[in-house]
């Protein structure tokens, strides 16, 4: 037995509305060339957000966890939280004025110990349906970490980067208003995304860190100006480092038949994001 296996079945439902100025907003922060009435394919990480009061958030931003009947998530004791990867099965488009429900269940937690230190992995599956259709089903790993005392590491010095293996490639720097914009519309008050002496002083990164899903959102528009609207069927992403406001992010990607390789590089031809994906 686990610490929180009462945790794992523990569900929680919201319910939410597709407004036309939440798509437009959500279009304008990732610059999205979409129009119509049909949203962009990562519209589900903006809607059913989070819903704590202000009192009920932690150091970190993240709504407290407890063992109470009331806390969706398990008391894990860790400070450090990261969305680790995703795995998203896109059933059904979503339109605008649509209303929205979103059934979340732990799935499983693991503890396991890594590099630096104990980590626990927990997995919520949700279920996102549209005016009662299912649209979307997701797999979503968290991570929680132990504190961290490691200082920031400089930027990696910039390398030529052969994009050879690659179909098409965009260029884009992820700007502090871009890190607002999302963390505003996905309601998400982790400190590191917005308040860099806490992202430095207190989590050991060296500037504010750019949200996985906000990478994720922007390989999900990079396929849809290669292939159109909706397109993708099937999308996995893993995060694999950090990505930074102010340093070059290059998004990537090649088609092999249906099936789609996306990435996310830094300027020194790391991997930030790993993405695979069907059509």
């Amino acid at each position: 037995m686990g610490a929180w296996d009462a945790w794992i079945g523990r569900q929680m439902v919201q319910r939410d509305r597709l407004t036309p100025a939440l798509l437009q907003r959500f279009r304008a922060t990732i610059d999205s060339e979409e129009t119509g009435e049909v949203a962009p394919q990562a519209i589900h990480w903006v809607l059913c957000t989070p819903e704590a009061t202000t009192a009920q958030l932690g150091i970190d931003g993240h709504p407290q966890r407890s063992d109470s009947q009331g806390s969706f998530f398990p008391p894990v004791p860790h400070p450090r939280r990261m969305w680790a990867s995703s795995k998203v099965e896109f059933v059904a488009p979503i339109s605008v004025n649509a209303e929205i429900e979103r059934v979340s269940t732990i799935a499983s937690i693991n503890e396991k110990s890594g590099s630096t230190g104990s980590l626990v992995f927990v997995d919520v599956a949700h279920e996102t349906s549209a005016n009662g259709v299912l649209a979307i089903n997701e797999r979503q790993t968290l991570v929680y970490r132990e504190a961290n005392s490691a200082k920031p590491t400089p930027a990696p010095e910039p390398v030529e980067i052969d994009f050879g293996e690659w179909d098409f490639h965009r260029i884009m720097v992820p700007s502090e208003a871009l890190l607002f914009r999302f963390s505003a519309i996905t309601f998400n008050t982790h400190r590191i995304h917005y308040d860099a002496p806490y992202a430095i002083n207190e989590e050991g990164y060296r500037g504010l860190v750019v949200h996985g899903p906000l990478t994720s959102s922007l390989l999900l528009d990079l396929a849809a100006r290669q292939f159109g609207a909706n397109a993708v069927r099937k999308f996995a992403f893993r995060a694999q480092s950090p990505a930074f406001a102010g340093e070059p992010l290059h998004l990537v990607g090649r088609r092999e038949g249906d099936a789609l390789t996306l990435a996310a590089l830094n300027p020194a031809g790391q991997t930030v994001v790993a993405a695979e994906g069907s059509l």
